[in-house]
């Protein structure tokens, strides 16, 4: 009886006071393009890291499958040995940028904050771990109740809470500031456009704040706050306020006459720029699980290439020129669970129906995705050999013609459960679940499938010998 009088006055003074509500993202009056949480800032700073080549990963959603797939590549790259200007390396320390999705932002943001520490604590601390029924039961004790009923905060900020507690010990993006690793950036999806947000400054500096005091663990939340189960995570937006400036690459693409093509995408991100400069309409923005928007995280790649491609001071802005090789690693952890509904007359039900609406345009967009990166990759080399070829046919010496066109290789690696030969093996992992708990023999049994799904994969082969290593040692 004791118990019950306590929780109604808890209800009671929650009711009454109002109470507590989200965190606020704190405001920025000017907006300063040489400080912050920004990839041309950072990767450069790095030390023994080859400036030549931009690594970038993507880990794209799915849970706790999703996490520990990531993990096992990471795994892999640091076993992989190389040589770079004749040093020893692991191809792990070439790694500039990691993009996380949903479950995938959990690793990448854990690896920029922890580095080698996370192998010693990552499993224990959140792959084989029931953070799911650790959810659940913080939802439903009666003493949590108080921080959400009728305030601003909701299920994700209590699931923030739980992210710091277990793993990101309340760390936030400018502690990241003060790391040696690679740039992490966790993404999430703006629900009332379904615009893409990437939690770096730049994108922050559209809202006017400081992403520098946001925690690490509100960046998972956001990414992984999938529609309906978690609640979308509130924003403060100041945009408009800050003396923000477009980029260099904004003429080129937003220009009526002699658009630079093709830059298509590059003009939608325009579009969504000027959306979040509206702050006088659009004081709040609420952001859900960044799969909702790209659940692979490579969106943003293709968009910046448009980007480089439509303007040399652009390129020069951020420091592209040293760049001679973009490698982009995707891991792909989409599962796809059987079902027996074909071998029945009736229809599946409701939520059957909407997880698959759901699920398989998700997947199929993702594959469209990294085959048009592929195809991108392809398309730049042929134009380049064409230039060069231009270039011989207007007297040039072979040497000449080559030095006189700028050299960009791109090489897509990515892997996926599909590549899987043995049909019940393959099966085995499609069928695991999108969720945030997973038995510890799956845990370790996809972080041996992410390493050998990277020794087989050809274009993983040939990025190895190119960087002085043996693929598979």
């Amino acid at each position: 009886m004791h118990v019950v009088r306590v929780i109604i006055g808890i209800l009671a003074a929650a009711v009454i006071g109002g109470c507590a509500g989200r965190p606020v993202n704190e405001r920025i009056t000017q907006v300063d393009p040489q400080s912050g949480y920004r990839p041309y800032l950072l990767i450069p700073k790095r030390k023994n890291n080859d400036q030549s080549t931009l690594f970038v990963t993507s880990f794209s959603g799915g849970g706790t499958r999703a996490a520990a797939l990531s993990y096992g590549v990471l795994e892999e790259l640091r076993r992989t040995a190389i040589h770079v200007g004749g040093e020893r390396r692991r191809l792990l320390d070439e790694v500039d940028l990691m993009i996380g999705v949903s479950g995938g932002s959990f690793t990448a943001l854990s690896y920029a904050l922890y580095g080698e520490r996370l192998f010693d604590e990552y499993e224990q601390r959140f792959l084989k771990r029931d953070v799911q029924g650790e959810l659940l039961s913080r939802a439903l004790n009666p003493f949590n109740w108080w921080k959400f009923v009728g305030g601003t905060a909701g299920r994700s900020e209590l699931a923030a809470e739980l992210y710091d507690e277990i793993l990101f010990e309340n760390a936030t993006f400018g502690d990241l500031l003060k790391k040696d690793g690679p740039v992490a950036i966790a993404t999430g999806t703006d629900i009332s456009t379904g615009y893409r947000v990437a939690f770096f400054q730049n994108d922050f500096d559209l809202l006017c704040s400081d992403l520098n005091s946001v925690r690490l663990s509100r960046a998972a939340a956001t990414s992984s706050a999938v529609p309906v189960v978690l609640s979308a995570l509130t924003f403060d937006n100041y945009g408009g306020s800050c003396g923000y400036r477009y980029p260099a690459w904004f003429e080129a693409v937003t220009r009526a006459e002699g658009r630079a093509r093709p830059t298509a995408r590059a003009f939608q991100r325009y579009l969504a720029m000027e959306s979040f400069q509206n702050s006088k309409d659009r004081p709040y923005i609420h952001l859900v699980d960044g799969g909702v928007a790209d659940n692979i995280g490579v969106r943003g790649v293709i968009e910046t290439l448009e980007e480089l491609g439509a303007s040399a001071r652009f390129r020069g802005e951020v420091g592209f020129g040293v760049v001679k090789r973009i490698v982009l690693l995707v891991v792909n952890s989409h599962a796809s669970p059987s079902t027996d509904w074909d071998r029945e007359e009736d229809p599946p039900g409701m939520i059957g129906q909407l997880l698959q609406a759901s699920g398989v345009p998700i997947d199929r967009y993702s594959f469209e995705t990294v085959e048009s990166l592929k195809d991108r990759a392809e398309i730049h080399k042929w134009r380049r050999e064409l230039l060069v070829a231009r270039a011989r046919l207007a007297g040039k010496s072979e040497a000449e013609a080559d030095a006189s066109v700028p050299k960009v290789d791109i090489q897509v690696v990515d892997i996926a459960f599909d590549a899987i030969r043995d049909a019940k093996e393959r099966e085995y992992f499609m069928n695991l679940p999108t969720s945030f708990v997973l038995a510890p023999e799956q845990v370790d049994r996809l972080r041996e499938i992410a390493g050998r799904l990277l020794r087989a994969s050809p274009d993983y082969q040939v990025l190895v010998r190119e960087m002085g290593g043996t693929p598979g040692n």
